[in-house]
């Protein structure tokens, strides 16, 4: 442990966690100089104005650093104001005896203030209701509460690279605009420029009308006469130059009647053709949407690289307003050639084990906050969910239980029979009371799974796999895919779904197929899990969800 500060690699700070979370708690620096910025959480005048005590915070940890400010080294009516900025220079220094805080800072000179309204500014000392915070979103990160998921969501996803970096895995980037349902639900966010153009169009041919027939006509008239002009010359057997002039005037004319005709036929709105919108003159010549997931591109690099897995955002247009609901979240997906099942089922619950453990090690002042003032369990829930063995049942096991605990009084909002898709509530009861720990369910039902997973020999069921958690229920999802060429048209057939689009997913089928399997893991799930938050929308640093997309 060196007795002396560290400074941030790129700026004359020393960020706070380098001093307050050493084992020492900071004490270790006593007597040392250290530069210091951050935001003021609260301050407080003493001494009849003489000083003041400030709580600063730069969001490099939850903690703060105490600093004590005198009344001639700045206007202590701006400083000690929640919300303002301030970079000082200063010499750490212990506490009196008793103090709770190990290590302070005595400020020599005030460097920089960010000063602040405080009869404006919204965000006051004591909490306020995450739901208000959603209204500030742009601010929300000062609080205790968003810093310390953002910093989760930090660890969590270098942990997520880490894990399938360190297992051979590449990092593939899918494209968020996609001509394919993954899902096959269809509520996709469409992407179009079909309705700014028509807009765009209307305002133009509002302000320059398109010519009238008569114009057209007129317009034509020029062309003969330019043409007559043209044979005239000839014939008087005129220079060059003057024959020359003269054809330029003419093609000009033809040119410009071609332009009038094209500009007459112009109509306010969005193309049709044969009664339907006329999709080839929109950006891509086609439909486009934005992706729901990124795993039927993937799945052609793990075609070619056997191991891959992709990280980024995701949408879906389903008008819920529910806690549970997000219209851009974010997916981690990896995708393994030869590869089966009983494969997919390992590399999850080693990967959510992974990051539990990573929280663990890593982010305890974080998840110590979290228990503290969120959800008192979550530190004892990831930390079983890293040592513990997941159960793994079959889908008919599942309803089985669920059905028991019916017969044993068990009340669901849902109800259950083989063949329904698992509740939240169902999901919950598998993990909290049941088994109390993560569970695995697999081989679900076909009609309520995807096209693309594998059909099992029963001709009933796929080889489909969720991994269900206390708190949140689904966390993962994942299949063995259908490799087979022949199953897997047929089954698109049996949904519904149009070939066309999908002819190059049936490549991958037609030419050198292999046995394949991945998941998604839903990454806002997996910080809900962890922090115990109970809306997803606060696990997210801008949630966008129906009727709300702030900035």
């Amino acid at each position: 442990m060196t007795t002396t500060v560290e400074r941030a690699q790129y700026s004359d700070r020393v960020p706070i966690r380098s001093i307050i979370l050493r084992p020492d708690g900071g004490s270790g620096l006593a007597g040392q100089h250290a530069r210091v910025g951050g935001w003021v959480k609260t301050g407080r005048k003493a001494d009849k104005d003489a000083f003041a005590f400030l709580e600063l915070n730069d969001g490099s940890c939850a903690g703060n650093l105490q600093i004590i400010v005198e009344a001639d080294k700045g206007d202590l009516g701006q400083l000690v104001l929640t919300g303002a900025c301030l970079q000082v220079d200063g010499v750490l220094k212990l506490p009196p005896d008793g103090k709770k805080q190990k290590v302070e800072l005595q400020v020599e000179k005030v460097i920089h203030v960010g000063v602040v309204d405080a009869s404006k500014y919204p965000l006051p000392k004591t909490r306020l209701p995450l739901e208000l915070l959603r209204d500030y979103v742009h601010l929300r990160a000062r609080t205790n509460t968003m810093g310390a998921v953002a910093r989760i969501r930090d660890e969590l996803s270098y942990a997520t690279k880490r894990f399938f970096h360190e297992r051979g895995f590449r990092y593939v980037n899918t494209p968020n605009i996609t001509t394919s349902d993954c899902e096959g639900a269809g509520e996709m966010f469409q992407v179009t420029t079909l309705i700014s153009e028509a807009e765009k169009l209307e305002k133009n041919l509002i302000k320059n009308p398109p010519p009238s027939e008569v114009d057209v006509e007129s317009a034509k008239l020029i062309i003969k006469q330019r043409g007559n002009d043209v044979a005239q010359l000839k014939s008087a057997k005129a220079s060059k130059q003057e024959i020359g002039i003269a054809v330029a005037e003419l093609q000009k004319a033809k040119e410009n009647v071609l332009k009038m005709e094209e500009r007459s036929k112009l109509q306010p709105g969005i193309p049709q053709k044969d009664g339907k919108i006329d999709y080839s003159q929109d950006f891509f010549a086609r439909q486009a949407f934005l992706t729901v997931s990124g795993q039927l591109q993937l799945e052609s690099y793990a075609c070619a690289l056997s191991t891959v897995y992709t990280f980024g955002p995701t949408f879906r247009a389903e008008k819920s307003h529910t806690s549970r609901h997000l219209a851009e979240f974010w997916m981690v997906e990896p995708e393994m050639a030869f590869a089966e099942l009983e494969h997919d089922m390992d590399c999850a619950e080693d990967y959510v084990k992974f990051m539990c453990q990573w929280l663990l090690d890593h982010c305890m002042e974080d998840m110590k906050f979290f228990a503290d003032k969120i959800d008192k369990s979550c530190i004892d829930r990831i930390t079983m969910s890293a040592k513990t063995p997941f159960a793994r049942i079959t889908y008919t096991e599942a309803v089985e239980l669920l059905t028991d605990a019916v017969k044993n009084g068990k009340k669901f909002e849902n109800h259950v029979e083989w063949g329904i898709d698992l509740a939240s509530e169902h999901e919950r009861y598998l993990t909290e009371v049941k088994f109390q720990k993560p569970v695995i369910v697999y081989n679900y039902p076909k009609e309520i799974k995807a096209f693309y997973m594998r059909l099992n020999d029963d001709s009933k069921t796929v080889a489909a796999m969720d991994v269900l958690v206390p708190k949140v229920g689904e966390l993962i999802g994942g299949s063995q895919r259908e490799e087979r060429y022949d199953v897997m048209l047929s089954r698109m057939k049996e949904m519904g779904l149009p070939i066309e689009p999908y002819e190059w997913y049936l490549d991958l089928r037609r030419y050198g197929t292999v046995k394949h399997c991945g998941f998604g893991l839903g990454f806002e799930r997996m910080v809900q899990f962890a922090t115990g938050l109970d809306n997803i929308k606060d696990c997210m640093p801008f949630p966008r969800s129906a009727g709300r997309a702030d900035l």
